[in-house]
Parts: structure tokens; C-alpha cells; sequence
């Protein structure tokens, strides 16, 4: 059954983990290969069973997410500690089911910020404002491999829904995001094998189950065109081709379709299977064999298949394939890729390298132009790391379309461009496009890289001047183009050669232009962990702890964590920035044990078996140097040994070593530039350890000790934060506690009978230290220890039977009791600090992988303690105190390596009643990162809608300037200075013209706290901003889209003008005096006056401008004639070499829509006599060639037209009715049939006016209520002149805000073609005003107008109150 989320609690005694203090493992092929890459751009790829998501623009680590085991998962998350704070427990579940399985495929959801902003009739408790509230627009389906599936919120770390698909225990393929309603989605899921099943994000429970039992099935896509259509693909081709129309199983439509292919390695692979029948997916039985399908963004209709040797595109209307490339270089497909700037195919190969392909021109038929490397032979390790998944980062589309309406932008009043920045709108290596692929590799690296298509012209300067490792590959293409449109990069203006200089070229890429190149870059890099984590060692250093390379100056505790791993690397993790700062290549096989030496040098072992020959162990020492990466080997023998090593055990100084041998002596090492090893002990040692610095006591005060844990893991620049080295006399006080001198150190082992003892290592002697001794009771013979822990006076022991014990070696005072748990691998003494009530805290892991927490100063300390059952979803393998407290009332933090590879910080906090574990508390801003994290997304959901109106508004770009030292360090700068004395009301660049005027200021005071610590937009947008502001609201209007991955939005913006210019064009055209008017003001050519409104400049010709705007995603948004009928023209190319009679139909069908009816009647004539067809196809071509058209002739064809269209699928019908000119009904019928598009474009063909109007307005109805598309129908009510029925659209879907912005943009973008009309005659264009000054609908009397007023000033004052009530902190 599906299971709510239940809420956090806040009471200090709960147990959550610090999700945002956690470094995840690297990925693996148990992962599936999964990511997803939201439309803000962020990143987010399971990890194990964890979560990663990243910032794609700035390549930092947002947080991870673990998912919690089936044994939690259906009830709260995570449970009280208050059953569990005083009594022992003992766990019931074994360990296994207690793990969190991997996770196997996750998908952001579409739903977006705009949809959350119904703040009006939303009760605040539940609002989308709530931390905990199902609404948030951050929401991940992620599924596991034991066939679990949920629904994950961003801010809360926690799911939000379970769905009832673990009963069946089948293992999640894929997921994917399907709009049932317009105000609903659904999980489409592939479970298992072969069984798809559709889930209701409300109930949870699944409504449709479809089994394919002949079939593996591979994944999932969503039809970009239709949310309600979606597509599921198999291994040997079958293609499921699904239409969602409700949540029910009678509303969900089916077709099987084939993708041919060679499926003989499949089948080889299947018998070698055995026969045996498995219930796990595709990606775990067939890990190597990838087939994947991507839908094309220009074209509808249209699906990229990659099988493992062979990329196929299908035509879903033609239920046929169009072209077929097979792989002839190069290892298999992984996935493939559609450019969203471009009509290219990026493929991603299992061995790591990348094709791109290039689509032919008047074909969809694709061809290979170059082959490129997604990992870099320099600095990889061997074998080289696998590609496990690659994505397109699609955010920076909406913003190149932005780039390209404004490429008139003159250079002032921002001149003062830098030429040398990559992103430089005027650069002359400008490349035709950009694309930002993002890679993830099995060694935990996030690579970013950059896909540039450049011209022979612009390889005189490197396209890209970043200061980041690359390795390009350029490989010329002959004889290839495309004939769709090649979209530049991030952030690009398009001109004509003629227009500014001729700095602008075309994006257009075609024949004439010659040939293109590519070229990959490496732009960007995430390195989290490289493999599974071994050891973890955590620096402690003494007052006496020397630096590197010997001498004598104090060491500091600074806030790093050194990790081993599985493949030889030792990981130096920051725990102030959350990120690994460095890795160091220095064994070749596992790191089995790691210590620091101080606080700035480290010592690992590995051992590896000598050949059986000459038997023993071939034993690796190493020290290595963390400021300069240097490993320096020591005890470097020639020969192997006859045992390995066990153990290493460093003094808190650093100064001395204990190697630890299986069945050897134990050996003394003096830890100096040149390693000396003291001496050798040959006694029966089973554990051993340094004693820790003491317990500190009252020094006198200094600016050091009023350092804050938050200060010291943080490294806040302050002033205390200067290294203050204590005087002679402070170290002795430090050390007087346990009586010894400053130049001596102890240690206490346990030997295998039982007895204890304290040995003092001073110089190169040895000693015994005397302690006194415990009575004889205190030694037990039924448990071997197992494990010590050793701070001055006290040493604390654990054996195998659970028991712990401790002994003061100056008191002789001891004391036991048992934990009644398995035995004891670990036991660590707690950081201590002058004030703190208790010196006796110890963590204690077990050898079940579970830990607990005592305080052995307490009267009992068992019924004190907490008992840590399992680190929710995984097992614990090391643990460790972070040793950063300085003040009593900083918490105590935990270090944590999971079995799962991952690293995490827990805090533990105490007080007089009990223990318990909680979240590491600190907002994320104090989180010290390398360059701000620009994610407005992320902001607090009131916060962002805050800056949202801002950026629509219109603010000033000095704005965006501060004085903090944060934006200080960014390479470039928005033109301006902020002062911060003025008044906030000067940055904005007018008064807004709806709304409460006073708001605006508001707002500016809640986004203050960003706007200081430069995290609002980085300086790539806020330089583009600066270009648009005073281009026109929906130039701001589409930028803000952008921002926060409304890209329908932006695109609808972007399309608004063309729209309006096309509504009064067309009234323009019925004006009595359209003739003298259009002679004197020019053509009204839509794309040159768009250029004239957005600009307010010069306009480039009508075929360039068009050229830039009906290619890539704004063909989304296409509602003019030309566009719609050069759209399909181009698509019957496509299918002129497909035989059959149903392609005959179909191709009749596509000529008659252009208006091509001699093609028609040809193709009609061919078809044989013995056809099935013949006599329905003589007749339309005999109706199509007449040219005779009477009344009765009418009659006859509307009534046999009629009698078709119920009996015949094949729409013979509309044919007959275009035969007699009855274009209206005909288009009538084509949408009754379903058939919108070709409606569109029949009308397009051969309506004008106000007939075409009204097609265009039948069709945005049936996209807002049927395919749930609201900016889509807008443009198109738009274009239609339906503006009452898109500000009614807008007020239905509750946006208040969005139908403000919708009426200025209008009543702008209108006064702008009214002064544009008016450079001409005067007299006739008065006429021409006059008739267009008739738009009744904007006026500020009409009754919605007013209404969508004080509706968006009700919102204005909810949003200012839900402000003032968020911290102004990123969630």
C-alpha cells in the first residue's frame, strides 16, 4: 500500500542523519545507469542507495539523499529515540534487510515553480511555502532494485509517497513522469522484466498493468510534444506507443509497434542465460547491452532508436523507420542524445567515447561526423574509468533563443565587453552552437563538457577560453550539413553579417556555408569519492604535534578527514566545504589502514601476496604529504614477508609508529623526515593504542578558545581565527593531567591472555609506565579484547562478548559492564573542551556493523546511553569524533563511513538526560564553497517568486553588484557600482504599471541577504540580463522563465510578438487603405517587425530572422502559415522512398494538407487495380483533378464525403471536400478526427482571416483541456486574436502574476507597432492606427483587465507576508 510521509519531528532527541553532511560513494552499473537533469539545471544520479544531486553551472554538490530500507519505509522515516534512550535493544531484523537496495532509475519531476504559486485560496498550513507539503516543485521518482518506488522532496531529504509496487518485489527499470490531467501526473514504471505499470501520484495505487512476457523491456520517454503520450521500448525492438487520457484503466490507450533490428547477440546472450526465468531488469541481466530511444525536439512524430550497433529513426505516424546507420567504428551505443540547439545526434559509447551525428539535408536519415574521447587519458587511472550515463544540459536552450531575438543589442550603455570571456555575445570565434553534454564515470567524477560546432572561419581563435583541463578533438566534416537549424550556446546573439560590423553570422547550417568542425572541451569537473571507502582516519594532533617534515611547532586540528579506499586512493575530505579537496593515486590495491601524523601528513599500508612460488606477503608503507601530494615509501624490504601487516597505530604527535604484524612482533618506528624504526616487541599484542591529548582544564583566556564549532568547521573568516600558538606554559598545563613531560608518549595494549599494560616511548626509549594496577577481578578470561581506547588517565576496553571495562592508571579505580550486543571492533573517546560536564564519552561500533554512544562518567552507563540500531540504509564500517569542538556548547560530531561508500557527519547531542542523534544544525550558507551557489531555484519557495517578479519588473544590472567578498572574487563584473546608501526603489527601471508600486521595494529588502553574499545569478545570466532589461518585458518576462526552468514559458514569451504582430497584421490586411498604407510603412513581414519591436533598431530581412526563429525547440510554439506549411512540406521528403498502401494513404493525405494535388492524383493513379484501395483512390483523384465545381457537384461530393469519414480511417473524405474548395469543413473534420496538426496545416494552406483564426482557436482549446499545454494555447489564442480566452486560461490556472505580466507585455509590444507603423505617411497611416487602436480587450475599463488587477495585487501583499515569515537562507 502507498504510504504518506509522515512529518519530521523537531525534538532534539530524534534521530535524523545530516543528509547535507554527506559525501555519496561512486556510482555503479547496479545504478542502471540512471540520471536526469532538470530544466534548472540540476543534476541528479543515484549513487548506491543515495542520491546525488548537483549544480550543472557551477559543478558543486546541492545535497544527497538516502533512501531509507524497506524495514522504515512504510511508517515514519525516522522514528523516536525516546523507546530506545534508556533501554538496551537489540535489533530484529537481520542486516540484510535492513539495507537499502540500489537505486536503479530516478526522474525529476516536470512540475514546476509556477504551478505553487496559487498562494491566494491556499491555506497556509498546507501551502507549497511549508517545508513539508507534498506541493514542492522539487520532487524525484526514484525506484530500486527491490521494485520500490517514491516520491522524494528536495527540501525535506525525506519521501513524500511510497507506491504499492514492492509487493511484487520486481526490480525498477525506468520511470518516467506522464500528465494524466491538467492538473495531475502519473509514474509510468517498468517493473521487472517486462511488466509496465502506471501509478496515480494521488493514491498511490496503480490503475494499469501491461505485461510483455516475450520481452526485456529497456525505458521509458516522454513525448515532448504530447505530455499525455508516452513510449516504451524493448531490447529486440517491440515499441509500446501509449496515450495517457485519465487515471483510470479504460483511459489508456495502446499500440505495439516493431523496430526492426538484428537481435542475434541478444539471443546469445539469453542462452547463455540458461533458460533460467529471472524477475530482475534489463540493466541487471544484461548490463552491457544498452537500447535506448530519445523523441527529436524539432520534429514531432519522430524517435531515435540506439541499439548496440545500430541508431534507427522511426515515424511513429508512419509506424515505420525512415533510416537505419549501423555502427561501424567505435564500441557499442550507450545512449543517444538530441542536440536541442541543433538537428545533431550526440551517442554516448560503453567504451567512453562520444559520435556525434549530422542529419542530411531533406532526410531524416543521420551520418557520423566525428568520434570523440568523454575521458581524458591524462590523470585517469587504469583500466580507465566506465561512463555510466550522460545527459544534455537543456537549461541554457530558452536562454540562447533569448541571446538570439536580441542580437541587435547595441554595445552601449555596456560597452565594455570582455573579449576573452567564452560566453562574450561578440566574440568572433562565436561557434554556430553549444551544447552542455554532462558525463557521470563508475569513479565518482561529474564531468562537464562543452559541445561547440564551429566554421572553418572561426578556427583562427579557440572557441573556448576557460582555465580548465581539456582534451579536444576537432575532426573536419565533408559533404555534411543539416538542413534544420544549428542553435548557439549559452547565451548567443545571432546578426546578419551586414548588421554590427558584420560581428553576427547566421545559425543556420547548410551546404553553402562549407563545412563545420567540432569540438569538445572540458569546461567543469565534480570529484566526489572514488571508490568503496576502506578506512578513516581523523587528525587529533597534541600541543606537541609537529608539522610536516619534523621540527618542532605546534599542530592545530584543522577540519579534514582522510579516507582509503578499495582502489588505492586515499580521499582527503573537507569538511567545511562538504567536497573532497584531494585525492592521492598511491596504493595499487586496498588501503587497509590510514593514520595521520599530525595534521599534515599521513601514513597508509597495503600488502599484496607474493607469487605461490616464493610465498609470504610483499608489505607497502607509505607517507604522504597533503600540502604537496608527495608519498614517500619507508620500510621498503626486498625480499616478501612471512606476514602482513595488521594495524598501524600513530602517537597524537605524530612523532612515533606502532606496525602491527599477524603472528609477527610488533614494531616501533620514530616518524621522522627518514622514517627509524626504535625498536621491535615481541609480546602476544592483541590491541593497542596511543593515548589521546588530554583533557584539557581551564586555560587562561584567549582568542582561540572562543572559537565556535561553527566557526572552526566553517572556517569563517574572522579575526579569531588566526593560528595563536599556546606558550610553553599552556602545553604543560595540557599535559599535566596524565603527569607526563612534554617529549614522552604512551601507549596501552592488552596481550592474548588478558593482561593489560602502559608502555612510555621518550626519545628512542622505551619503558614501562608504572600506572597502577586495577584489582585482579578486573582481568576477564571469557572474552579476548578486542578492541582500546586510551586517553590519559583512563584506558577503555572491549572484547568479543559485548563487555566494556575502563581503568584509571593513576587511581588504579576501574569499573565494567556489559552492552549485551555482539563484540566490540571500536571504541573512540569524544573530543573534550575546558567546561565540558563529562570527560567519558566513548562511541562504541560492534561488530554487527552498529554503533552506540556511552557515558562512562555517569552513574549507569547503560541505561544512559543510545543505542544506534543502523545508520538508516546502511551499515557502518568506521567511525570516528570530528575534533573541532572548542567550546562545551558546540555539538559532537560523528564521522561515518557507510558500507555503502558513502560519508557522512552526524551530530550527537547531549545533555543531563540522555543521548540522542540529530541533523548537523547550521544553515547551508555557512557552508564555505569555492564560488556561490547561484540555484534561485532552490531558494526558499517565497523567496524565489520574490525574485521572480523582480527580474520581471525590471531591476537595474548594478543591482546585481555588491560589496561582500564573496562577488569580489568572480573574474567579471556587471557594468555599474551599487551604492549601498540608496534608496532600493532606484534600482528599479520604472514604476510598475499594475500591482501595489510600494511592493517591489519589499521585495528588494527580502532578497538583500543573496544579493550580498552574490548567490542571486551568476555572471554569465546577470551579464545577459544587463542586455535585455530595457528590451521589452517579455525579453524579461522570458529570462525569468529561464531562471527557474519554465522553458514553455520562455518560449511563449519569446513567440508573444510575433503572435500580436501577426493579430494586427492580419487587421492591417482588412483596413480599406491596407494598400497605401503598407506602400508607405513597408511589409508587414512578421520576423523583420519582431526585430524592430524587441530591438528598437535596425531589422535584419525576413528570411534571416525566420531562418533564426522556426528552428529548435520555438518550433514548439509555431502557429504562422508559412511556418506550419514549410514544416510539413519538409516532412514528405522524408517519406518518398516508403512503399505500401497505408504510406500511400498517409502521403495522399500530407499533399492534399500543402496543397499539392497534382502530386496527389499522380501518386493516387498509381495504385494497382487488385488493390484494395483502387476504387476509393480513382475516385478522389478523379474529384481532385476536376475542374468543374457547381452546386450540385458540392452537394454530391459533402454527402459521399460524409458517408467516408464514418466508414473510412483514411480521412478520403476531407480530400473530396478540398477538391471543392471546402476548406473550412474539411479542417472541421480533420479535427473531429484528432488530426490538429494537419487541421493547422490545411488552414495554413489555404485559409486567411478570420477562418484561420478560428482554426487556431479550436486547436488552443483543445491543447489547454486536452493536452494540458497552457503556453501553447496561449500563443495560439494569441495569434488567433482570442486574448479575453488566454487571460481566462491564465486566470483558471491561478496565476495572477503571469496574467498581469501577459497584459503589459500586450499593451507594450501593441504601442510599439503602432510607432513603428507611424515612421510612414502620415494620412495613411493615421487610417492604420485608427483600426488597430481598436483592442478593446486590453483596455483598462474591460472587466478581466480589472479583475486580473486586483487579483495580482492580492497576490503581491500574500507573497510580501510569506516572505517576511521565510529565513532568508536556502532551504
Amino acid at each position: 500500500m502507498s504510504t504518506p510521509r509522515s512529518p519530521l519531528s523537531t525534538d532534539s532527541s530524534s534521530l535524523s542523519p545530516s543528509w547535507d553532511w554527506m559525501l555519496p560513494g561512486p556510482p555503479s552499473r547496479n545504478n542502471g545507469g540512471s540520471a536526469d537533469i532538470s530544466t534548472t539545471g540540476l543534476l541528479a544520479y543515484p549513487s548506491g542507495s543515495s542520491i546525488a544531486v548537483v549544480d550543472s553551472r557551477s559543478m558543486q554538490l546541492v545535497t544527497v539523499i538516502p533512501i531509507p530500507p524497506p524495514s522504515i519505509s512504510s511508517s515514519s522515516l525516522f522514528p523516536s529515540t525516546s523507546s530506545s534512550s534508556t533501554l538496551p535493544t537489540t535489533p530484529t531484523s537481520s542486516s540484510s534487510s535492513s539495507l537499502s537496495p540500489f537505486i536503479t532509475s530516478v526522474r525529476w519531476a516536470p512540475q514546476s515553480l509556477l504551478r505553487q504559486n496559487d498562494i491566494l485560496s491556499t491555506d497556509p498550513s498546507s501551502s507549497p511555502f511549508s517545508s513539508h507539503s507534498s506541493l514542492s516543485h522539487l520532487i524525484l521518482a526514484a525506484g530500486d532494485r527491490q521494485g520500490r518506488l517514491c516520491l522524494i522532496d528536495l527540501r525535506s531529504h525525506s519521501p513524500l509517497l511510497w507506491f504499492d509496487s514492492d509487493s511484487l518485489k520486481l526490480g525498477i527499470q525506468d520511470v518516467c513522469w506522464i500528465q494524466a490531467r491538467h492538473d495531475s501526473w502519473i509514474i509510468a514504471a517498468i517493473n521487472g522484466p517486462s511488466l509496465l505499470s502506471l501509478y496515480s501520484t494521488t493514491t498511490g495505487h496503480c490503475f494499469f498493468r501491461y505485461e510483455t512476457a516475450s520481452e526485456f523491456l529497456s525505458c521509458i520517454r516522454r513525448d515532448p510534444f504530447d505530455s499525455r503520450h508516452f513510449v516504451v521500448l524493448g531490447l529486440k525492438g517491440l515499441l509500446l506507443s501509449i496515450k495517457v487520457l485519465g487515471e483510470t484503466e479504460d483511459d489508456v490507450v495502446l499500440q505495439e509497434l516493431q523496430v526492426r533490428t538484428d537481435s542475434t547477440e541478444l539471443g546469445k546472450l539469453e542462452r547463455d542465460l540458461g533458460g533460467v526465468s529471472t524477475t530482475s531488469p534489463a540493466s541487471a541481466v544484461f548490463p552491457t547491452y544498452s537500447v535506448k530511444c530519445a523523441f527529436s525536439l524539432q520534429w514531432s512524430h519522430i524517435l531515435f532508436v540506439n541499439f548496440p550497433r545500430e541508431l534507427v529513426t522511426f515515424d511513429l505516424q508512419y509506424e515505420t523507420a525512415l533510416s537505419a546507420a549501423a555502427l561501424t567504428r567505435g564500441g557499442k551505443f550507450l545512449d543517444v542524445l538530441p542536440d536541442p540547439n541543433s538537428e545533431l545526434l550526440h551517442c554516448v559509447h560503453l567504451d567512453g567515447k562520444l559520435s556525434t551525428w549530422q542529419r542530411k539535408e531533406g532526410e531524416q536519415a543521420y551520418v557520423m561526423c566525428t568520434m570523440q574521447e568523454l575521458m581524458p587519458a591524462i590523470g585517469s587511472s587504469v583500466p580507465s574509468p566506465a561512463i555510466l550515463a550522460a545527459v544534455i544540459c537543456q537549461s541554457d536552450c530558452a536562454l540562447q533563443d533569448v541571446g538570439k531575438l536580441y542580437a541587435d543589442v547595441p554595445h552601449t550603455p555596456f560597452a565594455d565587453e570582455d573579449y576573452d570571456n567564452p560566453f562574450d555575445f561578440y566574440d568572433e570565434s562565436l561557434p554556430v552552437s553549444r551544447t552542455h553534454l554532462i558525463s557521470i564515470s563508475d569513479d565518482g567524477k561529474v564531468w562537464n563538457w562543452l559541445l561547440a560546432t564551429e566554421r572553418p572561419d572561426d578556427t583562427s581563435k579557440d572557441s573556448v577560453n576557460l582555465s580548465a583541463v581539456t582534451d579536444s578533438t576537432v575532426v573536419p566534416t565533408a559533404n555534411t550539413n543539416t538542413s534544420g537549424g544549428a542553435r548557439n550556446g549559452p547565451i548567443v546573439a545571432i546578426q546578419q553579417p551586414e548588421l554590427e560590423k558584420g560581428r553576427g553570422r547566421s545559425s543556420f547550417l547548410s551546404a553553402n556555408q562549407g563545412d563545420v568542425s567540432f569540438k569538445i572541451t572540458l569546461i567543469g569537473q565534480l570529484h566526489l569519492l572514488s571508490s568503496t571507502v576502506t578506512m578513516l582516519a581523523v587528525p587529533s594532533p597534541s600541543l606537541t604535534a609537529t608539522l610536516a617534515r619534523g621540527g618542532n611547532l605546534p599542530a592545530v586540528a584543522v577540519p579534514l578527514v582522510a579516507l582509503g579506499t578499495q582502489n588505492g586512493t586515499i580521499e582527503i575530505v573537507d569538511v567545511s566545504a562538504n567536497a573532497v579537496a584531494a585525492c592521492f593515486f598511491v596504493h595499487g590495491g586496498v588501503v587497509r589502514g590510514l593514520r595521520w601524523l599530525g595534521n599534515t601528513r599521513l601514513v597508509s599500508f597495503s600488502y599484496n601476496q607474493a607469487s605461490e612460488k616464493s610465498g609470504g606477503y610483499i608489505n607497502k608503507l607509505v607517507v604522504t604529504c597533503v600540502r604537496s601530494g608527495l608519498n614517500r615509501p619507508f620500510r621498503v624490504l626486498q625480499k616478501p614477508e612471512r606476514a602482513p601487516i595488521r594495524a598501524l597505530r600513530a602517537s597524537s604527535s605524530g612523532r612515533y609508529l606502532l606496525i602491527l604484524f599477524r603472528d609477527a612482533p610488533v614494531e616501533v618506528w620514530a616518524m621522522t623526515k627518514n622514517p627509524i624504526m626504535l625498536r621491535s616487541l615481541a609480546l602476544p599484542f592483541t590491541v593497542l593504542e596511543w593515548t589521546l591529548p588530554a583533557a584539557p582544564r581551564p586555560p587562561a583566556p584567549t582568542r582561540q578558545s572562543s572559537l565556535s564549532l561553527k566557526d572552526r568547521i566553517v572556517g569563517m573568516p574572522t579575526e579569531s581565527s588566526t593560528h595563536i600558538n599556546p606558550t610553553p606554559q599552556d602545553s604543560k598545563t595540557g599535559s599535566s593531567d596524565g603527569s607526563q613531560d612534554d617529549t614522552s608518549e604512551s601507549f596501552a595494549f592488552a596481550l592474548v591472555n588478558g593482561a593489560l599494560g602502559v608502555f612510555e616511548v621518550q626519545g628512542r626509549r622505551i619503558k614501562d609506565f608504572r600506572p597502577k594496577w586495577p584489582s585482579s577481578s578486573f582481568v576477564s578470561s571469557d572474552g579476548l579484547i578486542t578492541a582500546m581506547a586510551y586517553r590519559l588517565p583512563h584506558v577503555v576496553m572491549g572484547d568479543r562478548s559485548g563487555n566494556i571495562r575502563w581503568w584509571d592508571v593513576t587511581t588504579g579505580h576501574s569499573s565494567s559492564f556489559n552492552t549485551h550486543r555482539e563484540g566490540i571492533r571500536r571504541i573512540k573517546f569524544s573530543p573534550v573542551v575546558v567546561g565540558d560536564r563529562s570527560r567519558g564519552r566513548i562511541a562504541v561500533l560492534f561488530y554487527d556493523n552498529t554503533f552506540s554512544v556511552y557515558d562512562l562518567d555517569s552513574s549507569d552507563p547503560l541505561a544512559n546511553s543510545f543505542l544506534q540500531p543502523k545508520l538508516p540504509g546502511t551499515l557502518v564500517l568506521e567511525l570516528d569524533w570530528l575534533p573541532l569542538r572548542s567550546n562545551k556548547d558546540d555539538p559532537l560530531v560523528l564521522c561515518i563511513a557507510g558500507a555503502d561508500s558513502s560519508f557522512r557527519l552526524v551530530e550527537v547531542n547531549i545533555n543531563d538526560r540522555r543521548v540522542a542523534f540529530g541533523p548537523l544544525l547550521g544553515p547551508i550558507k555557512e557552508r564555505f564553497r569555492s564560488m556561490p551557489l547561484c540555484a534561485p531555484i532552490l531558494l526558499p519557495t517565497a523567496h524565489a517568486l520574490a525574485l521572480r517578479m523582480i527580474l520581471q519588473l525590471g531591476v537595474r544590472p548594478s543591482w546585481f553588484n555588491t560589496s561582500g567578498t564573496s562577488i569580489h572574487k568572480r573574474p567579471h563584473h556587471i557594468p555599474g557600482a551599487a551604492s549601498p546608501s540608496e534608496d532600493l526603489r532606484s534600482y528599479m527601471i520604472d514604476a510598475p504599471s499594475v500591482g501595489d508600486a510600494a511592493v517591489p521595494e519589499m521585495l528588494l529588502k527580502v532578497l538583500e541577504p543573496y544579493r550580498q553574499e552574490g548567490c542571486i545569478l551568476d555572471d554569465e545570466r546577470a551579464r545577459l540580463y544587463a542586455k535585455i532589461v530595457n528590451k521589452g518585458s517579455a525579453m524579461r518576462f522570458a529570462f525569468a522563465a529561464t531562471i527557474f526552468g519554465e522553458c514553455s514559458e520562455a518560449l511563449f514569451w519569446l513567440q508573444l510578438p510575433r503572435a500580436l504582430n501577426h493579430l494586427i497584421n492580419k487587421s492591417v490586411n482588412k483596413s480599406p487603405q491596407k494598400a497605401s498604407a503598407l506602400a508607405s510603412v513597408g511589409p508587414l513581414d512578421d520576423a523583420a517587425m519582431l526585430t524592430r519591436i524587441t530591438s528598437g533598431g535596425k531589422s535584419m530581412s525576413g528570411s534571416g530572422r525566420r531562418e533564426a526563429l522556426s528552428h529548435g525547440q520555438l518550433k514548439l510554439m509555431a502557429f504562422e502559415q508559412e511556418e506550419l506549411w514549410e514544416t510539413a512540406s519538409e516532412r514528405i521528403l522524408w517519406h518518398e522512398k516508403l512503399e505500401g498502401e497505408d504510406v500511400i494513404q498517409n502521403r495522399v493525405h500530407d499533399l492534399v494538407s500543402v496543397g499539392n494535388l497534382e502530386a496527389a492524383v499522380s501518386l493516387l493513379l498509381s495504385t494497382p487495380p487488385e488493390s484494395e484501395y483502387f476504387y476509393a483512390n480513382a475516385l478522389r483523384a478523379v474529384a481532385l483533378s476536376s475542374a468543374v465545381s457547381r452546386s450540385l457537384l458540392e452537394l454530391t461530393v459533402k454527402v459521399v464525403a460524409a458517408n467516408m469519414v464514418r466508414t473510412d480511417k483514411s480521412l478520403s473524405g476531407t480530400h473530396l471536400l478540398c477538391a471543392v474548395g471546402r476548406y473550412q469543413e474539411a479542417c472541421s473534420q480533420l479535427q473531429d478526427a484528432g488530426c490538429w496538426t494537419d487541421a493547422a496545416t490545411l488552414a495554413a494552406t489555404h485559409l486567411k482571416g478570420s477562418d484561420y483564426a478560428r482554426v487556431l482557436q479550436r486547436w488552443a482549446d483543445h491543447v489547454l483541456h486536452n493536452e494540458h499545454n497552457i503556453w501553447r494555447a496561449l500563443i495560439l489564442y494569441t495569434a488567433a486574436g482570442a486574448l479575453q480566452e488566454a487571460m481566462a486560461a491564465l486566470r483558471m490556472a491561478h496565476q495572477p502574476d503571469t496574467a498581469a505580466m501577459y497584459i503589459i507585455a500586450c499593451r507594450e509590444i501593441h504601442a510599439d507597432i503602432l510607432s513603428n507603423l507611424g515612421d510612414g505617411d502620415e494620412e495613411s497611416a493615421s487610417s492604420v492606427n485608427d483600426k488597430l487602436l481598436a483592442l478593446p480587450v486590453l483596455s483598462p475599463e474591460n472587466e478581466e483587465v480589472i479583475a486580473v488587477g486586483e487579483l495580482y495585487g492580492q497576490y503581491q501583499r500574500k507573497l510580501v507576508h510569506l516572505c517576511m515569515d521565510s529565513q532568508p537562507f536556502p532551504e
